[in-house]
């Protein structure tokens, strides 16, 4: 395993009195020279302020450290919203004698609640001195809210035997759909990679993983990835082959954490990898992935380990692209359930309903009608869902 450290980074986390019951509640992030950074955040037209700070923020290419809470969203704050997250920014430059403007902020939590900017600024002179080279488990455990276990993961490559870590920290487990999933991350990576490939390689990855995953179809106001990119280890990421090696291990990372979100997923007790293939296109295919993983009919029959597959081909058919009902095929793991439009009988459905007792399984829709292919990740939908929204505020 790859240890979750990356030279030239600390981090830290700490109970800094945000969150109601005590636990780790507020973390920092930070490169100790000059960084580049890439992002990606939200594109729901509803933003958080540290979004809106951020977007203006990562323009200028460089970045020397995060500073994020968890426990409140600092949205729908009206103007002392957007004061407080600068002044959350500018309360970590000073201990961190930086400028304010190299320092990035992220939040997440309740919605609409008046950010407590003090209790932020009283804790920063303890958080500084927390800041470690192993202080990444805590990071990762800061930035919880509804999460259940914290999410992190670490990739390790080399360029011309000058060896270089990726290493990475989310949260997510409600308001997660693609769209930018509902979400934060955090990677650093101590490779030395050009402002012009940064940007690039991250929305790729982002593409691949956290905007084909969905827990409940809904969007958040606070998505946000940074990725830093500081050079520490002196590796280069400058040929065509070392770009490629890059993106791999990024990719992968992202989608190592991607299912961990899906899995931590809120109520979630069911993991399912759904494949449309055979369709006229990608694009097809993918619209029909889509609307088959935000299904709440399909949803709940995972969760009731029902393989009412009738609930795949009418979620299937209005996904707004063309597909013939009488060529689809429909697998559970490697059991068919449906050929040419037809169901496969009662003792299809019986080993279909043993691959939905596990907690993890693929279903697989083909078309047949062409090399069209998409994946997303989804999950069931379950009573725990509606309890722990039910009374989230409380």
């Amino acid at each position: 395993m790859v240890p979750l450290t990356c030279r030239g980074f600390t981090a830290c986390g700490m109970a800094a009195g945000i969150k109601k019951n005590g636990s780790l509640d507020l973390g920092l992030l930070v490169s100790d020279r000059p960084a580049r950074v890439a992002a990606v955040f939200t594109r729901n037209r509803v933003q958080a302020a540290p979004v809106k700070l951020d977007r203006e923020r990562v323009k200028s290419g460089a970045a020397r450290a995060v500073i994020v809470n968890a426990g409140n969203a600092n949205c729908a704050n009206g103007p002392q919203g957007l004061i407080a997250a600068e002044a959350m920014a500018a309360a970590a430059a000073r201990v961190l004698n930086l400028p304010d403007d190299q320092v990035l902020v992220a939040s997440t939590g309740v919605i609409g609640a008046p950010f407590p900017i003090h209790t932020v600024e009283a804790a920063m002179p303890a958080l500084a001195v927390g800041l470690s080279p192993d202080g990444v488990p805590d990071l990762a455990r800061a930035i919880m809210t509804t999460d259940t276990r914290p999410k992190t993961g670490a990739r390790e490559g080399s360029v011309d035997g000058v060896s270089y870590r990726i290493v990475a920290v989310a949260k997510g487990a409600g308001m997660i759909r693609p769209d930018m999933a509902t979400m934060l991350c955090f990677i650093c990576t101590d490779a030395d990679i050009s402002l012009s490939d940064l940007q690039p390689a991250l929305k790729r990855s982002v593409d691949g993983s956290f905007n084909r995953i969905t827990i409940d179809g809904d969007s958040s106001t606070n998505d946000t990835v940074i990725l830093l990119a500081n050079g520490a280890s002196g590796a280069r990421i400058e040929t065509d082959n070392s770009r490629v090696d890059f993106q791999r291990l990024l990719d992968d990372l992202c989608m190592d954490l991607a299912r961990q979100m899906v899995k931590d997923g809120e109520g979630v007790t069911k993991l399912v990898d759904l494949t449309i293939r055979g369709a006229h296109s990608d694009t097809d295919a993918l619209a029909i992935a889509d609307t088959v993983a935000h299904s709440p009919l399909v949803k709940t029959a995972f969760f009731g380990e029902d393989a009412n597959w009738g609930r795949i081909l009418a979620a299937a058919g209005r996904a707004g692209v063309f597909l013939d009902p009488e060529r689809l095929d429909l697998y559970f793991d490697d059991v068919q359930m449906v050929k040419d439009g037809t169901g496969c009988g009662w003792e299809a459905e019986e080993k279909a309903t043993g691959v939905l007792k596990k907690p993890e399984f693929s279903v697989t829709l083909d078309l047949n009608l062409g090399q069209g292919r998409a994946s997303m990740l989804t999950c069931d939908f379950s009573l725990d869902y509606v309890k722990i929204n039910a009374d989230y505020r409380s």
